[in-house]
């Protein structure tokens, strides 16, 4: 069962991965905007909301075997340091997720009601959608986390097995995020350099 719960955490990682660059360039798609504000598509919120799934199904899963105190807070070492009812550490950590998808749903939402970035798409340095589609993915990365650090908690308290070291997860999802990121970012950063250089260029002439 532990080389099955590796196996489904492997990939689980691989298919977020596959659907930010699926994202990613899904964002460099521009559509028209609707009576004047940008819609709100599922793909806005893919992320946050498929990790939340994914970690609820995982605790259907894996409630049953849990012992009724578990393990939840570990040292270096891998041995346990806190514990905690199963129906209490469950709870914090599903509601952790929960409050950041439920976050990116709600700024994603605020922001499509602005008419103003579809008004103003053309002066923009960045794509409303692709704006959209980076801010509302964004949780995404503490929820993996989160996500991660339940099935270690599953993993050791059903078959007293670590998974992987929880800070080693930690600076993988940082790598790749801070990836993603530079792959948003550096465009628009770019997009803008060129704008005040010829802005510039303009008033000298």
């Amino acid at each position: 069962m532990t080389t099955t719960l590796l196996l489904v955490t492997a990939v689980f990682i691989f298919g977020i991965l596959g659907a930010v660059f699926f994202l990613i360039r899904r964002s460099r798609q521009p559509q028209a905007a609707a009576s004047g504000r940008l819609p709100f598509r599922r793909r806005y919120v893919a992320l946050p909301v498929g990790i939340l799934v994914f970690s609820l199904a995982l605790s259907a899963v894996f409630y049953g075997q849990l012992p009724e105190e578990v393990a939840y807070r570990f040292n270096l070492d891998g041995t346990p340091e806190s514990f905690l009812s199963r129906g209490s550490t469950l709870a914090v950590m599903l509601a952790a997720q929960l409050l950041l998808a439920l976050g990116a749903v709600a700024v994603t939402w605020v922001i499509t009601r602005m008419r103003s970035l579809s008004e103003n798409r053309e002066s923009l340095w960045v794509q409303p959608e692709g704006l959209l589609l980076f801010m509302g993915n964004m949780p995404a990365l503490p929820q993996l986390i989160l996500a991660f650090a339940l099935a270690d908690i599953f993993s050791y308290n059903a078959y007293e097995v670590h998974i992987m070291p929880l800070w080693l997860f930690s600076i993988i999802v940082l790598v790749i995020g801070a990836v993603v990121i530079g792959r948003f970012a550096i465009p628009v950063f770019l997009r803008a350099l060129r704008g005040m250089n010829d802005t510039g260029g303009n008033k000298e002439e």
